[in-house]
């Protein structure tokens, strides 16, 4: 796992996010936010994330064995994106207990705001 210094007393943001080009955004995003992101390699270190240690996983629909990891999270608070043309992929993600299914184009035009809402820890 891999990722940046973050603001004190907010619980990180994880991020399944392979490629390198959305990974660079939501780093730069989350630096400029005063968010940590915690970037994750691949699905095993996805089913391995403890409810408490973020307080949201951004998936990459994509990402191998995506789908089939979000049934494994728990109470996480998820946001699964995929390009707007994989309809039953966005749909097939809602089904398996994604919390919240965009589009690329939707998460990065929110995603500052979604960052400032990450839950502070108790």
């Amino acid at each position: 796992m891999s990722g940046g210094g973050g603001q004190r007393g907010t619980r990180p943001v994880a991020a399944l996010v392979p490629d390198l080009m959305d990974r660079s955004r939501i780093e730069a995003t989350g630096r400029v936010a005063g968010v940590s992101v915690l970037f994750l390699h691949d699905t095993a270190e996805l089913r391995a994330l403890g409810a408490d240690a973020a307080g949201l996983v951004i998936i990459d629909l994509d990402a191998p064995g995506a789908l089939s990891a979000l049934s494994e999270l728990g109470a996480v608070r998820t946001l699964g994106f995929a390009s707007h043309v994989e309809r039953d992929l966005l749909a097939a993600a809602s089904a398996a207990g994604c919390g919240e299914v965009v589009s690329r184009a939707v998460l990065f035009r929110r995603l500052p705001a979604l960052l400032a809402s990450a839950p502070i820890e108790p």
